[in-house]
């Protein structure tokens, strides 16, 4: 059974997310402190609950969702696992990353690169990825069918969409990504997204005023 547990870091209040199951086996995804008080937070919960990280995952490669992952992996030797298609959007954000006040920000490159149909596998558990564009050309969710959850990074908010005005942005690719991705799970399917609280597929599907389907 998969936990999650979600830390707001940042000044962009990313969401980032930890995720184990019963072997205490666990995932990184999207790191967003850059504090040290925000990195401490985050080691605490996983030192605390005894857990073994495994992976460190980027839905994609915005800066507030990358903060951490040099971090990451040098704490708990691990690579960063991303679509290939963010690559350059990750190598970008240090070249800006001064522009929003972040001097500090440490680069890091991504190792392995996952696509459409691929698995992340921790524990007993397995997450299957959807490759959802749109947001930012690389931009997966990964879905766990059986519990219903899905981690969607920036394609879905309670009430809303994923910015498409930032490089690699693109409105139309982004609905497509929610209608044929997304909206195929399980209405009562939770999603955990990179900011503001949770909400379910069945919820958007009805009343989201950019993406909800036409009755």
């Amino acid at each position: 059974m998969i936990q999650i547990q979600n830390f707001v870091f940042n000044p962009f209040m990313e969401n980032t997310y930890v995720l184990y199951d019963e072997t205490k086996e666990a995932i990184v995804v999207d790191p967003g402190c850059y504090e040290q008080a925000e990195k401490d937070e985050l080691t605490d919960f996983i030192e605390s609950n005894e857990l073994k990280v495994v992976k460190l995952i980027n839905t994609h490669c915005h800066i507030d969702h990358v903060f951490g992952n040099a971090f990451v992996k040098k704490k708990y030797g691990v690579s960063l696992t991303i679509h290939k298609e963010d690559e350059a959007t990750l190598k970008s954000v240090e070249v800006y990353a001064p522009a929003y006040g972040f001097q500090n920000f440490e680069n890091t490159e991504a190792e392995v690169f996952f696509d459409e149909g691929d698995q992340v596998e921790f524990g007993n558990s397995v997450l299957d990825v959807f490759f959802t564009p749109g947001h930012a050309p690389g931009h997966v969710v990964l879905v766990n069918q059986v519990q219903k959850i899905c981690i969607g990074g920036d394609v879905l908010f309670d009430g809303s969409i994923g910015r498409t005005d930032l490089p690699g942005g693109d409105f139309d690719t982004l609905i497509k990504s929610i209608h044929d991705k997304v909206f195929t799970l399980n209405d009562d399917t939770v999603v955990y997204p990179g900011h503001g609280g949770t909400t379910t597929v069945g919820k958007e599907k009805v009343s989201n005023p950019f993406c909800a389907l036409s009755k």
